[in-house]
């Protein structure tokens, strides 16, 4: 969405708060990308108005109550364009008793708000009607000095969400910060309570992560910090050989496309050997990725060597698996595997040149039969169709047939 658009409409959110005698400020990530010279993707406006005032305010038809228990209300812009912005009522959290969420909460000021965020550099308030920053915890002195620090103990702030151990390697690697070592000795500390936190956060954490140009440098965090065999206890066997590790981290450093897919698949690249039981599939819905996600991890890892020598394969062979979906994140692993051999990218380059030589429909042409076609000519149903059907795609990809005459005429005198 326009950035300006979003922007008007966050600054016209606090206008009308303020002008029904609330107050309201621009509250958190916003304010700090906005200090750092970004642009915010998102807009947060936290407020001493209470969730109903907030509804009565804006109307139902233009607010949703996502979290009204914890004083959270959306309201929506008059346009798809002009995005939503997050209205939290100013509150102070009690002490969690499961990690994970406050037993309860209170509505207070600004400053106690401030409080009882995650990181410094999270807790600042602007006010844009004045212009205006208000930091009461020291996040602007931290965002000066390129420091991650927990907002008040460290081991309080994590108690409260043990996710918090996440998000400070998230922003540490992003914004190419240092993690304050009283922050980093209450993450590895509390590093085993991680699994009290639900697979879905984790995952969108480590998702977000493995996305960003600076993952390899979050990995060795999750390493360093203990989180790594907590995390990924499945991958122990190969995480401890020295060798996999810095293979790892190069193939984290030489990523060009920004996918957190091809991540997994990196990590799961030595589940395929036989002391390897573990199946990408069973790995992927442990961490509850999607059914898509999952295919997509699990395919990479199945074929992540069939481009080798790809200039020495059969069209049969070749032509599939670059017409497949996911035939771009295997041709970057493919290239990621000669360059971290410290090679010439040979098998990608000629896939490249491949690709770009030959028609789309020389490379996945329409199929030459089909069940219904093997059906006319008398046969029934079953295992020998699949067959059948594979010996002729083989064929025709081979480019040995070419029309459905030829195909037909194939199976009924396979020995001419």
């Amino acid at each position: 969405m326009p950035e300006n658009l979003h922007r008007n409409f966050a600054l016209e959110v606090v206008q009308r708060l303020v002008a029904a005698g609330h107050q309201a400020l621009w509250a958190g990530g916003c304010v700090r990308d906005d200090l750092m010279g970004h642009s915010p993707e998102d807009y947060d406006v936290a407020t001493s108005a209470l969730p109903d005032q907030v509804r009565s305010l804006f109307g139902k038809r233009h607010t949703l109550a996502v979290g009204e228990s914890f004083g959270v209300i959306v309201v929506l812009g008059p346009g798809k364009q002009f995005g939503q912005v997050e209205v939290a009522t100013f509150r102070q959290d009690s002490l969690t008793s499961d990690g994970r969420r406050p037993d309860s909460v209170q509505f207070s000021t600004a400053e106690e708000d401030a409080q009882r965020r995650d990181l410094t550099i999270n807790g600042l308030f602007y006010d844009p009607l004045t212009d205006q920053l208000l930091d009461y915890v020291g996040g602007q002195k931290d965002l000066e000095q390129k420091i991650i620090r927990a907002i008040g103990n460290p081991k309080t702030r994590i108690q409260e969400d043990k996710l918090r151990m996440l998000r400070c390697i998230r922003f540490t690697s992003r914004f190419q910060f240092q993690l304050d070592q009283k922050t980093a000795e209450a993450i590895r500390e509390m590093a085993p309570q991680i699994p009290v936190v639900s697979k879905e956060r984790i995952s969108e954490e480590l998702r977000k992560m493995f996305a960003d140009p600076n993952r390899a440098f979050a990995l060795k965090l999750i390493d360093s910090l203990g989180l790594f065999r907590v995390l990924f206890a499945e991958l122990e066997t190969s995480w401890n050989s020295n060798t996999f590790q810095q293979d790892t981290f190069r193939y984290f450093e030489q990523m060009q496309l920004q996918d957190f897919q091809i991540c997994y698949a990196i990590l799961l690249r030595e589940l395929n050997s036989a002391d390897q039981p573990l199946a990408a599939k069973t790995f992927c819905k442990s961490l509850k990725l999607s059914n898509q996600q999952t295919d997509c991890i699990d395919w990479l890892v199945k074929h992540q060597s069939g481009l080798d020598q790809a200039d020495q394969l059969a069209l049969h062979q070749l032509n599939p698996l670059l017409s497949h979906p996911q035939t771009q994140r295997l041709l970057e692993l493919t290239r990621l595997k000669a360059t971290i051999k410290d090679k010439q990218p040979l098998d990608f380059q000629f896939c490249q040149q491949y690709l770009k030589n030959t028609p789309q429909k020389r490379i996945a042409p329409a199929p030459l039969v089909t069940g219904k076609d093997l059906i006319a000519t008398g046969r029934k149903p079953g295992k020998q169709f699949a067959e059948l059907l594979n010996q002729i795609r083989n064929a025709q990809l081979d480019e040995q047939i070419h029309t459905k005459q030829e195909a037909l005429e194939l199976i009924e005198h396979p020995s001419d």
